[in-house]
């Protein structure tokens, strides 16, 4: 397999309400080798061994409160969320937990929801 790369689709909106934690097109994106799975938010960045990755599940639609502007963390199952649009993601789930959203990388997230452009293709890629 080759290193695969999945851009984040931006609706406008999210767009400026991202800017100033410092996501944008250029510090957004997915990226899925042989061996690991490297997501970055801006600031934020998730990196797992491929073999971590328990599965997919499609979710969304989202309230713009609750997903933009930055990595949001969910209360209710520490989950971490990049999200660039309402409309749908990709909520991947790791056997073992992951770090992401602190810097002293205290908190750790059972899964990661990502709002790529091609949602199948990721979809695709970490369930086969």
């Amino acid at each position: 397999m080759a290193d695969h790369r999945f851009a984040f689709r931006f609706d406008p909106t999210y767009r400026r309400l991202a800017l100033p934690f410092g996501v944008r097109p250029s510090t957004a994106v997915v990226r899925v080798s042989d061996e690991q799975l490297d997501a970055r938010f801006g600031p934020w960045r998730v990196r797992t061994p491929l073999a971590n990755v328990a599965g997919t599940q499609r979710t969304g639609p989202y309230t713009l409160p609750k997903t933009a502007g930055p990595a949001h963390l969910s209360l209710a199952d520490r989950g971490i969320t990049f999200a660039t649009n309402g409309d749908a993601g990709l909520c991947i789930g790791f056997h073992e937990p992951v770090t992401g959203i602190d810097p002293f990388r205290l908190i750790r997230h059972p899964g990661l929801t990502v709002t790529v452009a091609d949602l199948d293709g990721l979809e695709q890629l970490l369930d086969a």
